[in-house]
């Protein structure tokens, strides 16, 4: 017998990769954070024996979702300013808000808060941008989930840094101290072309191309962002992108709402990547992505959730079911995004977006073991035909019960192992007082 760390016995199993397998009766074998087998549980048993056994015999296991477009301390500011216009909802509430209270704490707090929202919806990574990315590194570190951290550029002072050129410094400073993090990746971050230069967008595409990093940035979000650079520049956002040279596979573009069809077989040749937030795009009215245009010619398109202020969670179920939903309805097909389509969105989808696709994504052999449970056995996902089907137009966050990132485990029975709710609430009552004064 083989004495490996986990063995994880599941009624069900979906690797994702490949795609539409779905396995019964199987186990998933972990030992020093990874996965090493995959196999029938009456071989497992036979050939494995674990220090630590789980018997998820009503569960499904999947490859933890990932959450590829957050800004995570902004769930301290949830609620706050419904209802709106993006640049009503920027201008006169959000920012603000921010130059009154962005702080260290206040991000500290608002990370933490997101962090344990997101692990116990069976988020295992998040894609982040934000001011002090530091401290939002140190805290997924602190609690032991993935994170990629947006070392963020706006040509605005902010808290953090007064100009564009301090923002690239002190960005580059926490890429070089993270570099070797095994569970925590720096993308760059500009926040958006209307809020970027186009001296500051060349300095961060070399950067990219020199260090071989994503670039994470909001592109095409509202018709309003189209019609003020076209007065601006004269050119779309997109296509200032590709002039300045941006458009490549490293290219993280976030929202992608007005889009033509040139412009979707210019970003397909690009290689470039999509991150749809389909929630966010409704709740402020900001317009349809259209992914079924987009996967046709082969773009890669992930999932986020954007952030809590807007959204107003961070829930990937939810936005596997609202994707897959509204896909159909504006492509006008109700095959356009199949159930599979979205939870490889949210899943295997992101890690190609972030680089990250020979590391997660997927429960398959050599990869990090970052893993989720999801009890299928409640009233709303019964009676049970297609697994996957339920998961994502049926099942609901609550139904996740455990959550393992690299082979360690974050959510036991629901309850978090590296966070105290209590304190956790007592620290957001407080900012509750603070904003809302």
């Amino acid at each position: 017998m083989i004495v490996v760390d986990t063995l994880l016995h599941a009624r069900w199993i979906i690797p994702v990769e490949p795609s539409s397998v779905t396995l019964e009766h199987h186990t998933l074998v972990i030992n020093n954070g990874r996965i090493v087998d995959l196999l029938p549980t009456e071989n497992a048993l036979q050939q494995y024996q674990g220090i630590n056994t789980e018997n998820l015999e009503h569960h499904a296991l999947l490859p933890g979702l990932i959450n590829s477009h957050t800004h995570a301390a902004m769930s301290l500011m949830r609620g706050i300013a419904d209802d709106l216009p993006l640049m009503d909802w920027l201008n006169k509430h959000i920012w603000p808000l921010e130059q009154r209270w962005n702080s260290e704490a206040f991000v500290k707090d608002g990370t933490d808060l997101a962090i344990a929202e997101m692990l116990r919806g069976g988020t295992t990574c998040f894609n982040d941008m934000y001011y002090f990315p530091e401290i939002i590194a140190a805290q997924a570190n602190h609690h032991g989930i993935r994170a990629c951290i947006g070392l963020i550029v706006i040509d605005f002072p902010t808290a953090w840094a007064e100009n564009s050129d301090t923002y690239i410094e002190k960005g580059l400073a926490l890429h070089e101290q993270l570099r070797h993090h095994p569970l925590i990746s720096t993308p760059l971050a500009p926040h958006a072309p209307y809020t970027v230069s186009d001296e500051s967008l060349q300095k961060i595409k070399n950067l990219a191309d020199e260090l071989s990093l994503p670039i994470h940035i909001h592109v095409h979000e509202t018709l309003h962002e189209i019609e003020q650079e076209l007065e601006k520049t004269g050119m779309r956002p997109l296509q200032r992108l590709h002039e300045l040279g941006l458009l490549s596979p490293s290219l993280i573009a976030v929202h992608m709402t007005q889009l033509s069809d040139d412009e979707i077989t210019l970003f397909a040749q690009s290689g470039a990547h999509i991150v749809h937030c389909p929630e966010s795009n409704l709740k402020l009215a900001s317009g349809f992505c259209p992914v079924a245009k987009c996967i046709a010619v082969g773009i890669n398109v992930a999932l986020g959730t954007d952030g809590a202020a807007s959204n107003n969670d961070l829930d990937m179920f939810g936005e596997m079911r609202t994707a897959a939903l509204l896909g159909k309805a504006v492509a006008g097909d109700a095959s356009a995004i199949p159930a599979m389509t979205a939870l490889r969105m949210a899943t295997i989808n992101g890690a190609k977006a972030l680089g990250l696709e020979h590391e997660i994504g997927s429960l398959s052999i050599g990869k990090a073991a970052d893993v989720i449970a999801l009890d299928l056995s409640e009233l709303e996902t019964q009676p049970l035909y297609c697994p996957v089907s339920q998961i994502v137009y049926a099942a609901s966050r609550q139904q996740v019960t455990d959550v393992w990132v690299a082979g360690k485990r974050l959510l036991r029975q629901r309850d978090l192992t590296t966070i105290n709710i209590d304190a956790l609430m007592i620290k957001i009552g407080e900012w509750r007082e603070r904003l809302a004064g």
